[in-house]
């Protein structure tokens, strides 16, 4: 499958919906510094504010992004660089709805875990 091409996975209530993805990694342009607030949509309990020169809180914002979010969160708060290279970590971290979701629309997430 190419990578933007409409994903088979139905949808489920613990994955996002294949629609509300990015159809190319290219149009994840968050921040890759700095401090970030998530709305309260995303981060609705606990810290809401994250240090991305922190890994260990770069890494809690991007699973909140990937489990909370749509197209628009994705696009805003993720960015394609930081995302692929943490995937590895990151994919542990989510569940598989999640996890099988983004790997389906983005075969190259799978080969950077594989690898």
């Amino acid at each position: 499958m190419a990578e933007g091409a409409p994903s088979p996975v139905a949808s489920s209530r613990w994955a996002p919906a294949a629609d509300q993805l990015p159809r190319d990694l290219a149009e994840l342009a968050g921040p890759v510094h700095g401090a970030v607030t998530l709305p309260l949509h995303l981060a609705w309990s606990g810290l809401r504010t994250f240090d991305l020169g922190d890994e260990k809180l770069l890494l809690g914002m991007y699973r909140i992004v990937l489990l909370n979010g749509r197209h628009a969160d994705y696009t805003h708060y993720l960015d394609a660089n930081l995302l692929v290279s943490r995937w590895p970590v990151l994919r542990e971290m989510l569940g598989r709805g999640v996890r099988t979701v983004w790997e389906q629309r983005f075969p190259r997430l799978r080969r950077v875990a594989d690898a």
